[in-house]
């Protein structure tokens, strides 16, 4: 039985290739398709089948999996993918990537690797700065969002209960006092999850009303007592409105309760000058989670989860074992659901050296003003936007539901651009949501032709 090659050259001579068919591979994206053909598609099943029984020749491995799954791909790292808030990653963020997965290291424990856990320290202080939060906020890197809550909101049930005098990672929540959980009706399904994970339920939350554009009244705030977490939103997925979270923070303030910030992409405003305004406020929050795969423009996947006390967050994700040699510095494994885990604060770390502060700045305000291109172009058209457009996100109706539907699934397949598609108010809409660095005046022009020949035909 020939057992596959692992020598230096051989070794070397696969990842001289991989890295050769990576970057013909973005090479080629500007003139590819956005979405792949039903063929490529059906073409991926020649990578199933059963389990080889002897070793293949890596080299031959390579090259099936680049010419069956390359092909098949969502052109997502590219210049005119608008859909789920998804932005290319930056060459440099890609290179590190690359850098960090050959330097193999665990990011859960700072023995198994002191550069790594040494740049989270670095860049959970540069986000704290960039974002306004309070100087000591601490937090971790986490997989995306959804985890970012997730660890969040653990902190927060510690606290809540703490304050109630019970211990909830020692007793669990049998018995415990009641937490109450307030969000609006806007709600991210990403924070039910959570609640639903940490045991506190879905059924119990108590949703609030929301304005048209989806923002929650903090004048419809139920009268609060004893244990509560209230759950506010920064960038709606939908509009990219935001809640009032300094209103908000005012009353939860006086009620004792913790406030978490779900701003997954719509934390990144803090770091621009001409959209700032609409975070105002959230730094009177408890909590904050966002995405650095989505504004930051970092591979997947790559999730901030950052909390005022760190003593919350630290109670709520320690971890003892006398083998982890646990030390008197900053380990990553105490501040996050995770213990062994990829070197994300490396892609995050390049991304914000180098762009710095005016990089990250232009590269949100860009967005926004393709969104807005997006927008004034159609409704000159006679199209109608549905929302108030503040941020990156944009809402259109071609008329009936059945029509904007139509336009939606012919301009995937046109292949010029892709956008998503949602409900706003019992309406269906178009969603373009514009995320990425990559993403030029020209590529908005040729979208927006292409969006309006194919609604003309309607």
């Amino acid at each position: 039985m020939k057992v596959p090659a692992t020598e230096t050259p051989a070794a070397s001579a696969l990842l001289t290739d991989a890295a050769d068919r990576a970057i013909r591979y973005l090479e080629e994206m500007q003139d590819r398709s956005v979405y792949p053909s039903p063929e490529a598609v059906r073409a991926v099943e020649a990578l199933g089948g059963p389990m080889p029984v002897e070793p293949q020749d890596p080299g031959k491995v390579l090259a099936q999996l680049d010419a069956l799954g390359s092909p098949a791909t969502v052109a997502s790292a590219g210049p005119r993918y608008f859909g789920f808030v998804i932005g290319g990653s930056l060459p440099v963020a890609v290179a590190a990537n690359w850098l960090a997965t050959a330097w193999d290291q665990n990011a859960g424990l700072r023995i198994a690797s002191p550069v790594v856990a040494y740049l989270e320290e670095v860049v959970l202080s540069w986000l704290v700065d960039l974002f306004g939060l309070p100087a000591g906020s601490a937090g971790s890197c986490v997989t995306g969002d959804q985890m970012a809550i997730f660890t969040c909101l653990a902190a927060a049930r510690h606290a809540v209960l703490d304050r109630a005098g019970w211990n909830v990672e020692s007793a669990g929540l049998f018995g415990a006092p009641p937490i109450t959980v307030v969000v609006g009706e806007e709600v991210h399904v990403t924070v039910l999850k959570a609640l639903s994970l940490l045991g506190l339920g879905r059924d119990r939350v108590q949703f609030v009303p929301c304005d048209s554009q989806g923002r929650m009244r903090a004048d419809r705030l139920p009268r609060l007592g004893g244990p509560a977490i209230i759950c506010t939103q920064a960038g709606n997925v939908n509009s990219g409105s935001f809640d009032p979270t300094d209103e908000i923070c005012e009353i939860a303030r006086a009620a004792g309760a913790w406030v978490h910030v779900d701003a997954a992409f719509g934390m990144w405003a803090a770091a621009t000058a001409e959209r700032k305004h609409l975070t105002e406020g959230i730094s009177a929050a408890d909590s904050w989670s966002t995405d650095a795969h989505k504004w930051l423009n970092v591979p997947y996947d790559s999730g901030i989860a950052l909390v005022r006390e760190p003593a919350h967050l630290q109670a709520a994700m320690s971890i003892t074992a006398h083998y982890l040699n646990p030390t008197a510095e900053r380990e990553p494994m105490q501040w996050s659901p995770e213990a062994s885990r990829r070197s994300r604060p490396v892609d995050i770390w390049a991304a914000l050296r180098s762009l710095g502060r005016q990089g990250v700045d232009e590269l949100v305000t860009r967005c926004c003003r393709h969104a807005l291109a997006f927008a004034g172009g159609l409704r000159a058209a006679g199209y109608e936007v549905l929302n108030d457009v503040v941020l990156n996100q944009v809402l259109v109706s071609f008329g009936s539901d059945e029509t904007t539907q139509k336009v939606i699934d012919e301009l995937r397949a046109d292949g010029t651009c892709w956008c998503g598609g949602t409900v706003w108010h019992g309406k269906r809409a178009m969603r373009i949501s514009v995320s990425s660095w990559a993403t030029t005046d020209a590529d908005v022009a040729k979208s927006l032709s292409a969006m309006l020949r194919i609604a003309a035909h309607r």
